[in-house]
C-alpha cells in the first residue's frame, strides 16, 4: 500500500490538487440521505466513501469539508449534464477509469483492487470518474467552439515559450481566500475589483484591504519575477496585459487571484527549454508562537538540507521535499516559489488551520520535446475551457438549492 499511496500522491501533485487531515467516518445510518443538491441525494455512504477515497490519495487537513464539497460539485455537474442531454456510456466510463488509473502507472483493475484494500468501493471510483467525464464533455460542447486559438495566438505562444527566460515581469497581486463552499463569493469579489480598479494606487489599496498574501502590506507589490519561474498556465495570461492593466480572475487552490502588470523587461539571454523545481514544504501550527518558531528555524537554515536537520524526526505529513517539473507544481505553491532564490522561504495560511512554509531548494533547466503547434493549440484550448468551466461551476453552485433532508 505504501507504493500505491506514493503513486497517488504524485497524481495529486500532478493534477494541482491539495488536501488536508484524518478520516473520521460518520456514525449515522450509512444509506440515509445526508444532503440534497438540486433533488440529487448525497447519502452518508457516499460521504463516508469519498472520505476514504481522499484519504487513500494522501489527504491532509479538513478532509470532511473537502469530501462534502467535492460531492456537492459532482451532483451539480451531473445535473447540468443531464439537463443538456449528455450521457456517458459504460465504455466511456471504463476508458476514463483506465486513463485516471494510468496516471498512477496502474490499470483500472489494479487501482480498484488497491482502493478496495482501504475499504473504497469500485462504484465510488466509477462515480467520481463519471461526474468528471460528463462535465468535461459538457464544457467542450459549451465552450469548445469559441476556445480554439487563432494561428496568430499560437505563433505568439510559441514566441513566448522560446523567450521565457528572457522576460521578467514586475507584478502586483491580490490573493482572495476561497474556503470550500465560498468559491463563488470570492470569484464575484475578484470580478468586482477587476471592474473597479483603475491604476496602481487603486490596486494597492484593494490589496491591503482584501488580499491574504504576505505582499498585502506592500499593496500587493512583488519584485521582478522571471517569466520562467511562474506557473506555465499563468504566463500567457500575464503577457496579454499592458502595464497598469489587471488580469481576469485566476482560480488557484483555495483562492482567487488578480494580477496587475507594472512593468516588463526583455533581454537576449537564451531560454531554457523547461524548468524543474525542487522545494521543501513544512507545516507549523498557526498560533501566537508561529513567528518565533519560524524565526528560530530560518536563523538556523541556509538550505533545504539544514531544514531537515533542524526539523529532525518530523513526520512526512509535516515536512516533505518535492522535485517536479514546474508545470506539475500546484499553482498556489508555484506562485509562492516564483520570486524566491534557493534557500529563501515564503509562508501562507492553509484551510487546515496550519501555516505552510515553503523553501526553494533549487530551480533547474530541463530539456523538453520540440514545440508541436497542435499540442500547443490544445493546451491553449484547455486553458480557455478550464477558466470558463471554473466560472460556470461557481455560478451553478451559487444558484443551486442545497438543503438538508
Amino acid at each position: 500500500m505504501k507504493t500505491f499511496v506514493s503513486h497517488c500522491l504524485a497524481l495529486v501533485v500532478a493534477s494541482g490538487l491539495t488536501f488536508a487531515g484524518t478520516l473520521q467516518a460518520p456514525a449515522q445510518n450509512l444509506f440515509a440521505p445526508r444532503l440534497v443538491v438540486n433533488d440529487r441525494v448525497i447519502t452518508n455512504y457516499e460521504y463516508e466513501q469519498r472520505l476514504r477515497f481522499l484519504t487513500v490519495l494522501g489527504a491532509t487537513g479538513d478532509v470532511e469539508t473537502q469530501a462534502m464539497d467535492a460531492l456537492i460539485e459532482d451532483k451539480i455537474r451531473l445535473d447540468a449534464a443531464e439537463q443538456a442531454g449528455l450521457k456517458a456510456t459504460e465504455t466511456q466510463i471504463r476508458e476514463g477509469m483506465e486513463e485516471f488509473a494510468g496516471r498512477a502507472n496502474l490499470s483500472a483493475d489494479e487501482f480498484v483492487a488497491e482502493l478496495g484494500k482501504a475499504g473504497v468501493a469500485a462504484e465510488t471510483f466509477r462515480d467520481f470518474v463519471h461526474a468528471g467525464l460528463v462535465w468535461r464533455e459538457l464544457m467542450r460542447a459549451k465552450f469548445g467552439a469559441t476556445a480554439r486559438p487563432t494561428d496568430t495566438a499560437i505563433d505568439r505562444a510559441i514566441t513566448r515559450q522560446t523567450r521565457r527566460a528572457a522576460i521578467r515581469l514586475l507584478l502586483s497581486e491580490i490573493i482572495i481566500p476561497a474556503q470550500p463552499g465560498e468559491e463563488a463569493e470570492a470569484l464575484a469579489l475578484a470580478q468586482d475589483l477587476q471592474r473597479q480598479i483603475s491604476g496602481e494606487a487603486a490596486f494597492s489599496e484593494a490589496a491591503r484591504n482584501y488580499s491574504a498574501s504576505s505582499s498585502a502590506p506592500r499593496g500587493g507589490r512583488i519584485d521582478w519575477v522571471p517569466l520562467q519561474n511562474l506557473p506555465p498556465t499563468l504566463g500567457p495570461v500575464l503577457l496579454t496585459l499592458s502595464p497598469g492593466e489587471v488580469s481576469d480572475p485566476v482560480k488557484i487552490p483555495n483562492a482567487v487571484a488578480l494580477f496587475q502588470l507594472r512593468g516588463i523587461d526583455e533581454s537576449s539571454e537564451p531560454a531554457p527549454e523547461g524548468v524543474e523545481v525542487d522545494y521543501a514544504e513544512l507545516f507549523l501550527p498557526d498560533d501566537a508562537g508561529f513567528p518565533e518558531q519560524l524565526g528560530r528555524i530560518t536563523s538556523r537554515t541556509d538550505d533545504c538540507d539544514d531544514l531537515y536537520t533542524v526539523m529532525k524526526g518530523a513526520p512526512e505529513d509535516q515536512l516533505r521535499r518535492v522535485t517536479l517539473p514546474l508545470g506539475q507544481v500546484p499553482q498556489d505553491v508555484a506562485l509562492e516559489l516564483a520570486p524566491l532564490d534557493a534557500g529563501e522561504v515564503a509562508t501562507s495560511a492553509t484551510p487546515g488551520g496550519a501555516r505552510r512554509v515553503l523553501m526553494l531548494c533549487a530551480r533547474r533547466p530541463v530539456t523538453e520535446e520540440p514545440i508541436d503547434r497542435n499540442r500547443l493549440a490544445q493546451v491553449l484550448v484547455n486553458q480557455t475551457i478550464s477558466a470558463a468551466a471554473d466560472s460556470y461551476l461557481a455560478d451553478l453552485r451559487a444558484n443551486a438549492i442545497i438543503r438538508e433532508p
